[in-house]
C-alpha cells in the first residue's frame, strides 16, 4: 500500500472515465486545475487506489455537460500531468462492430481509426514549431499488458485487442457508415479516443483504454438502432466489470513509466515545441 504523498497535489497514475468511480477512491480531496489550454472537464479528484495515488477527471464533467466534440481534451491531460501522472487509464463505453461481439464485453483495443473533425488535436501552435511525433501504435505496450495480466488473474473476460473508430458525435451512425467503418477494419466505435490518445503521445505519457461494450451499432443487425438511453442502461449494469478491471490494472502497472515501452522518450534527441507541465 502507498504511504502518504508528501506533496498531496501530486499522483503517479491518471484515471480518465465517468462520474461511477469517484466512489472508489480512498482519502479522497478535490483540486482545481488550470492549464494553458483553459479549464479541465471538472475539478481532479485526488486518492488512493489499488494502492497507488491516482489523479481521477471526469471525461464530460460532473453533470456530463461536454458532449464528445466539445471535451476540453488538452486541458484534461495537461492537467493530469502538471498533477504528476505519467501513465494514464481510461474507461469509455463503446459500440460493437461485431455480431459476436456483444453488449457487456470489455475490450482492450490496439489501434485507433480517427473520423473526428473540428477537434484541438495538438499542442503545437505552430509558433515554436511542430511536433511529428509517431504515432503507428497508439496504446502504450506496457499499459497494455498490465491489463492483460489483471484480467487472467482477476478471471475477468477481456477481448485483448481491438481497432476502435472514433467519431465525431454526439449522433450516432447511419447504417452505412457503420458498415463502412467495419469495412475499414473497425471492430469497436467510440467518439472520445481521439485526441486523448494523440494528445497523451505528445505529452510524453503512458495511455491505456479499457472500453465497455454498451451496444451492436447501427449496421450489425436490424432493428431500430442505438439510443442513448440504451446506452447508459447497459452501461451502468455492466459498470461494476469495468471498474474491477480498472482497480486490477492498476495494481499491475508499474511505478513511474514502463521501461521499454518508449513513450516517455517519444520526443527522442529533440526539443519538445512546448514547455512540457
Amino acid at each position: 500500500m502507498a504511504s502518504p504523498s508528501p506533496d498531496r497535489a501530486r499522483a503517479e497514475i491518471g484515471v480518465i472515465g465517468g462520474s461511477g468511480f469517484y466512489s472508489l477512491l480512498d482519502q479522497a480531496e478535490t483540486v482545481r486545475v488550470d492549464t494553458p489550454y483553459g479549464a479541465p472537464s471538472g475539478e481532479v479528484t485526488l486518492g488512493l487506489l489499488a494502492g497507488r495515488w491516482v489523479a481521477f477527471l471526469p471525461r464530460h464533467g460532473a453533470d456530463h455537460r461536454f458532449p464528445p466534440h466539445r471535451v476540453p481534451y488538452r486541458a484534461n491531460l495537461w492537467a493530469l500531468r502538471s498533477l504528476g501522472a505519467r501513465q494514464v487509464v481510461t474507461g469509455s463505453a463503446v459500440g460493437s462492430l461485431l455480431p459476436e461481439l456483444g453488449p457487456g464485453a470489455l475490450v482492450l483495443p490496439d489501434q485507433i481509426l480517427d473520423r473526428t473533425w473540428g477537434r484541438p488535436h495538438t499542442y503545437s501552435d505552430g509558433e515554436s514549431g511542430v511536433a511529428h511525433l509517431a504515432f503507428s501504435d497508439p496504446y502504450c505496450p506496457i499499459g497494455r499488458a498490465s491489463a492483460r495480466r489483471a484480467a487472467a488473474a482477476a478471471g475477468i473476460p477481456l477481448t485483448e485487442d481491438g481497432t476502435l473508430v472514433v467519431i465525431n458525435g454526439p449522433r450516432f451512425s447511419t447504417r452505412a457508415e457503420s458498415l463502412d467503418y467495419r469495412r475499414s477494419g473497425a471492430t469497436i466505435i467510440g467518439m472520445t479516443a481521439m485526441p486523448e490518445a494523440a494528445l497523451a503521445r505528445e505529452l510524453a505519457l503512458c495511455f491505456t483504454s479499457l472500453c465497455l461494450v454498451t451496444d451492436h451499432d447501427a449496421g450489425v443487425e436490424a432493428g431500430h438502432g442505438v439510443t442513448h438511453a440504451e446506452v447508459l442502461a447497459t452501461f451502468a449494469a455492466n459498470l461494476p466489470k469495468l471498474r474491477e478491471l480498472l482497480v486490477a490494472t492498476l495494481a499491475e502497472l508499474p511505478d513511474g513509466q514502463g521501461a521499454g515501452c518508449g513513450c516517455a522518450e517519444v520526443f527522442g534527441d529533440t526539443t519538445p515545441p512546448y514547455q512540457l507541465p
